[in-house]
């Protein structure tokens, strides 16, 4: 009995061990980490950050890829078909989570389609006007659109980018009748108003601030709740008389739906060490980026909380999918 015992014991050893075994090792090679937009924008910057700082940690190969296009949704369906084991990663804005609600036949739900990973960090988006206007300060460039608005016009990077919502509440603070001209990305609309050829741009302070500091573009408020730490002469727009103008945008990593959620903790888990390490170096400081370290749930719920506010926005604002 005692030896049929111990047979059993052994085969149920051995067959546990051979399960084991025959489980794919994760990460198993090189975990790809997609950006739907163009290379060297503020996207962009912070995800081949957090990449070498993750591949760093985990020993494992960690390689960017854009994918830019159709305001982010040709880098994130290409997530979302590749194979859910976590090794394919989408790397994005607070534009994302909007893709509904901004578009007329959205090529997926953000808010169903895709695994949360981890939500990783905030930035201000930073104001600025063509560098020959006289304005400086917000009231007055508020009161000069008002009193004529055909000559006052402003860039949108992307549809439901925060940097469009951040524009359509400065619309609204305003009382104005803005034009906004939507461009394939940042970095010709800020080339534009550079040029003076368009008049106001809203979009992240990690895009901007270059150019600010350059004087190619005259800066006048960040949107956050406190000044920014990489320009802290600029004034927030609470500061300059209007509470209510406080907008950040965000960035998180997703994975294609069905990913195990084993493997989705673990990447969690790597995700936040990696930010905890960026803030400790002052790396994410660097670039105007707040850290954010926080669980799957409360990305999710974040996120969720994030589009029901925003489609009230976009609803008031009288704004159509296109």
């Amino acid at each position: 009995m005692i030896s049929l015992t111990k047979k059993l014991l052994s085969v149920a050893l051995l067959t546990a061990t051979a399960f084991a075994s025959a489980q794919p090792k994760f990460p198993d090679g090189t975990i790809k980490l997609i950006v739907p937009f163009a290379a060297g924008g503020g996207v962009d910057n912070a995800a081949r950050l957090l990449a070498k700082q993750m591949q760093t940690n985990l020993n494992v190969s960690m390689v960017v890829e854009n994918k830019p296009g159709a305001s982010g949704t040709i880098g994130a369906k290409f997530v979302q078909a590749s194979p859910a084991d976590g090794q394919t990663l989408l790397f994005s804005a607070s534009t994302h989570a909007l893709t509904k609600l901004v578009m007329a036949n959205p090529p997926y739900d953000p808010l169903t389609d895709f695994s949360y990973v981890a939500r990783v960090g905030e930035a201000p988006l930073l104001m600025v006007i063509a560098p020959t206007l006289p304005q400086s300060k917000l009231k007055e460039v508020m009161d000069a659109a008002k009193q004529n608005p055909d000559k006052w016009t402003a860039g949108l990077p992307a549809l439901g980018a925060a940097s469009h919502l951040a524009t359509l509440m400065f619309a609204k603070e305003g009382n104005l009748n803005l034009t906004m001209t939507a461009y394939k990305g940042t970095a010709p609309a800020l080339t534009d108003v550079a040029g003076g050829h368009s008049q106001i741009l809203i979009d992240s302070i990690i895009s901007l601030q270059s150019m600010a500091k350059a004087g190619k573009v005259k800066p006048i408020i960040v949107t956050s709740a406190k000044r920014s730490s990489v320009m802290p002469n600029v004034p927030t727009a609470s500061e300059s008389g209007y509470p209510k103008f406080v907008t950040e945008s965000w960035y998180g990593i997703w994975a294609p739906k069905g990913t195990p959620d084993d493997r989705v903790q673990f990447l969690n888990k790597a995700a936040n060490e990696a930010v905890r390490q960026l803030t400790k170096s002052g790396a994410f400081e660097q670039l105007g980026i707040e850290p954010i370290v926080e669980s799957v749930d409360d990305f999710k719920k974040y996120t969720g909380k994030y589009i029901n506010e925003n489609a009230e926005l976009l609803k008031g604002a009288g704004f159509k999918p296109e």
